[in-house]
């Protein structure tokens, strides 16, 4: 069975930084068909991509509003992804989920949250 579980979420000041974790049980990251990463929604807002990784040659996507700020990586026995967060602005709050790209619904984990403040 899938399991993806997202940690790391926390309240920051702007310009903060923060780094998200995503445990993966069921598979493991280097199936090359898949590519993997972070989603997020805000409050009254649809859920978007922030960035992903592919399996097959690890390139990454950006969304244009986190490019230059998240750096998106995984471990070496490719079971957990993570989401390293700097700069952060008030925009950036919000529930931040991975699943596969494009997702897939029976993977969405409980999310972390992550809120921006001062």
């Amino acid at each position: 069975q899938v399991q993806l579980v997202e940690s790391g979420g926390g309240l920051v000041q702007p310009g903060g930084s923060l780094r998200l974790s995503c445990a993966v049980s069921g598979f493991k990251l280097d199936l090359p068909y898949y590519a993997i990463g972070w989603f997020r929604q805000a409050p009254g807002k649809e859920r978007e991509g922030v960035s992903c990784i592919s399996m097959s040659d690890s390139s990454t996507y950006y969304a244009d509003s986190v490019k230059g700020r998240f750096t998106i990586s995984r471990d070496n026995d490719k079971t957990t992804l993570y989401l390293q967060m700097n700069s952060l602005k008030p925009e950036d709050t919000a529930a931040y989920y991975c699943n596969t790209f494009p997702p897939n619904n029976d993977y969405w984990g409980p999310g972390t949250q992550v809120t921006v403040s001062s």
